[in-house]
């Protein structure tokens, strides 16, 4: 039996701020994720990402700011099934089947998916007979996301979920995150894939140094830095002559090929024909997703930001 859609408020993070010692992980986070969004949190080692994960699950208190989970709050939900976790750490209990496992945490919930059902979403029936220990990484974590969705949450959360995957592995797990949340589910999960952010949410939330530095869909983040990508097959050109063309802010050799960073591609474009005809095969891109993280996180871009690559507290 499939819970219904949920009526309540979504996810509320006001204020939230956390220390440990004279390391700042969080300062004053806000975030307000509505029901059935899926939302990627992303930033560099040290933004407070985990820490973050870890007081929305309750696991951490905040020193300041409050967390609520559709109204609840983050015990209150947990214990109501309507939270689901895959965390980086955590082991699975030894000697246990893959199906036993997902079958005992299925049985702490009062409205949980059938284990079938969760066996195929999460890609695991063709190991559900094998013990727990016996598993590869890859393995692993399909089956941490089988027990993190068995109890029908309405909120899934996923700290690093494709970590120790490969390509192949990576694919079907996002093939069946999707399935999951076109139930009307609510995702938040967190990544160093650029990629699967820009893919796979639907909102981007970025952080660095404990802080917000922006949000929206990953078009508006992109948006948000403002240079274009000149790319041209131009062998034998020495780059340095390329940085003093107008509007370019950097330049760069790959093989036969050059790439331009500018500020004004048009003017780029226009200096660039007349003086290398002998240049093919030109693309221009506007600012992808790892250029825009490179530029809105980097250190300074932000008053107060001190203890940028602090280790992340768990």
């Amino acid at each position: 039996m499939l819970v219904g859609p949920m009526t309540a408020p979504g996810i509320e993070l006001e204020g939230l701020a956390k220390s440990f010692g004279s390391v700042h992980a969080v300062r004053g986070v806000d975030v307000s994720i509505a029901p059935g969004e899926i939302v990627a949190l992303l930033g560099p080692n040290g933004a407070g990402k985990s820490t973050t994960i870890d007081m929305l699950l309750g696991l951490t208190r905040p020193d300041r700011g409050r967390v609520s989970v559709f109204g609840l709050e983050p015990s209150a939900a947990i214990d109501r099934g309507l939270v689901g976790a895959m965390l980086q750490s955590g082991a699975l209990i030894r000697d246990l089947t893959v199906r036993e496992l997902v079958d005992m945490v299925a049985a702490l919930y009062p409205s949980p998916f059938s284990v079938d059902e969760v066996l195929t979403l999460a890609g695991c029936v063709p190991i559900a007979d094998r013990r727990t220990q016996k598993l590869s990484g890859g393995q692993a974590q399909r089956v941490r996301f089988a027990v993190a969705v068995v109890s029908n949450p309405e909120l899934l959360v996923l700290d690093e979920p494709t970590a120790a995957m490969d390509v192949e592995a990576r694919h079907g797990f996002w093939v069946s995150m999707r399935t999951f949340a076109a139930r009307g589910k609510t995702v938040l999960f967190a990544t160093h894939y650029l990629e699967e952010a820009d893919d796979h949410a639907d909102r981007i939330v970025l952080m660095a140094a404990g802080r917000i530095v922006a949000d929206g869909p990953a078009t508006e983040i992109k948006a948000k830095v403002g240079g274009r990508i000149v790319r041209a097959t131009l062998p034998g050109v020495d780059p340095a002559e390329l940085a003093g063309l107008p509007g370019v802010t950097g330049a760069e050799s790959r093989g036969e090929a050059v790439v331009l960073t500018c500020s004004d591609s048009d003017a780029t474009l226009r200096a660039l024909l007349p003086a290398y005809p002998q240049a093919r095969d030109i693309e221009v891109t506007g600012a992808g997703l790892e250029q825009a993280f490179l530029e809105l996180t980097a250190p300074g871009t932000e008053t107060d930001f001190g203890d940028v690559g602090a280790p992340e507290p768990r």
